[in-house]
């Protein structure tokens, strides 16, 4: 099978999960706790979703054994720009916004970061 023909991995996906679980949580929490709390969720989901899809975008770009060394070096470059989009979002969020709950910042990271994991995870074994 040629690269150029290979299927893409269907990581939109797990984007379109974390939008789903995004949704409910920020309208969870704006019912249980005010516009702050959905706010707080809201940044810290985008947080960890915007350095996820520049993560992806790099590493998926080319596909097949030839590409191995490209598909490494991206992925080295992937990994350090998430890294720093993440420190970043995380500073903005922090600086920025005013008034930010943090329990609300840490609690849409991490659930957004645990719908990245379980869909990775179904991906694989599909």
């Amino acid at each position: 099978m040629k690269a150029s023909r290979m299927p893409a991995p269907p990581v939109h996906r797990i984007v379109l999960a974390q939008g789903l679980v995004l949704m409910l949580l920020c309208g969870l929490a704006w019912l249980a706790a005010g516009k702050v709390s959905a706010l707080s969720v809201l940044s810290g989901s985008l947080v960890a979703i915007v350095p996820q899809v520049w993560f992806a975008t790099k590493v998926f770009r080319q596909r097949g054994a030839r590409a191995a060394p490209e598909i490494a070096k991206s992925a080295l470059v992937g990994e350090v720009g998430k890294l720093v989009l993440s420190a970043a979002g995380f500073a903005a969020v922090f600086v920025l916004l005013r008034p930010v709950e943090a329990a609300g910042v840490f609690l849409g990271y991490i659930a957004m970061v645990a719908v990245q994991i379980i869909g990775s995870w179904m991906l694989l074994w599909q």
